[in-house]
């Protein structure tokens, strides 16, 4: 359903990495891949900069992304998402694992000194 839809319009009001979102960029055809329509609340919003992004509580600011999606040339949606898929690829399970720990030990270290 992700890769035939034209548009994944991920729009929670505060939320955490948002797997959605990223399932959605994995899920498209990288010939001719969608627009990611993204909350500037989710978590991943951070991470997914290529994405449209929107104020969830403005229908305006979300209907002028659906317009732009709906409007945008197969160039754009394909570079946007060759920018998208990097980051879900490169920033995976483990780098997440991985800087979670990082961070753990830090903070131990810090209460030990």
């Amino acid at each position: 359903m992700y890769r035939a839809a034209r548009i994944g319009l991920v729009t929670p009001l505060r939320d955490g990495m948002n797997i959605v979102a990223k399932e959605y960029i994995a899920a498209q055809d990288p010939e001719d891949a969608g627009v990611l329509i993204l909350s500037r609340f989710a978590g991943a919003a951070a991470q997914l900069t290529a994405a449209l992004q929107v104020d969830p509580y403005s229908s305006e600011d979300i209907s002028d992304a659906i317009a732009k999606a709906l409007a945008m040339p197969k160039a754009e949606r394909v570079a946007r998402w060759e920018q998208l898929i990097t980051i879900v690829q490169r920033q995976d399970m483990e780098w997440w694992r991985d800087r979670f720990v990082g961070h753990l030990a830090d903070q131990a270290a810090d209460c030990i000194d």
